[in-house]
């Protein structure tokens, strides 16, 4: 596995380094079979220490955590153990629902725009979409089971998740509702 420790304007010396990676080892034994990659982004804010986990599963999926305290031993333990929690729930819902994915996940390219509405005095009447692109980037489209989509999206704590239905192939999407539900879109389902 690959480890990428880091400070944003911090020394990050080698004994937090080891620390880290043996937590985490840890923490990825127990829960994660076969993890590519974490990044650990440790920064200050004012008297506090924040620190920030993204691990990435081969299953294709993503956990991040992030944990603040006035020392940066403890920030990286408080990160740790909303990690432990994650890949905990992660692990049940794999074991309760779902069979053992024995492929990795098939990522496809795709674009992703960011959009800033235009100041509505210069032009109220005009009926087109008011937006100008402000970012484009590049991103990637997983392959998963609706089940999988789901805790992808509650593991990473986005509110919505484009992904490829493993079924179809056809693109879906799953969103957390304003009343706390998961909704999902399958356009191949309305024809």
């Amino acid at each position: 596995m690959r480890y990428q420790i880091t400070g944003k304007q911090i020394d990050i010396g080698e004994a937090l380094q080891t620390h880290v990676k043996t937590e985490l080892e840890d923490i990825l034994r127990k829960y994660a079979g076969r993890p590519t990659d974490a990044n650990i982004i440790f920064s200050k804010s004012a008297h506090e220490y924040n620190c920030e986990a993204i691990v990435h599963l081969s299953t294709g999926l993503t956990a991040q955590a992030s944990g603040k305290a006035t020392e940066i031993y403890a920030a990286f333990d408080s990160c740790g153990e909303k990690m432990d929690k994650q890949l905990r729930r992660y692990k049940r819902r794999l074991k309760d629902h779902h069979k053992e994915r024995s492929q990795p996940v098939e990522l496809s390219d795709a674009g992703s725009y960011i959009l800033e509405p235009k100041d509505e005095s210069d032009d109220a009447s005009d009926s087109t979409v008011n937006g100008m692109i402000v970012a484009e980037m590049e991103t990637k489209i997983p392959s998963l089971s609706v089940g999988e989509a789901v805790m992808q999206m509650e593991i990473s704590s986005n509110p919505v998740l484009v992904f490829r239905n493993e079924k179809h192939s056809g693109i879906n999407v799953v969103y957390r509702r304003d009343d706390g539900n998961i909704g999902w879109i399958d356009p191949r389902q309305a024809d």
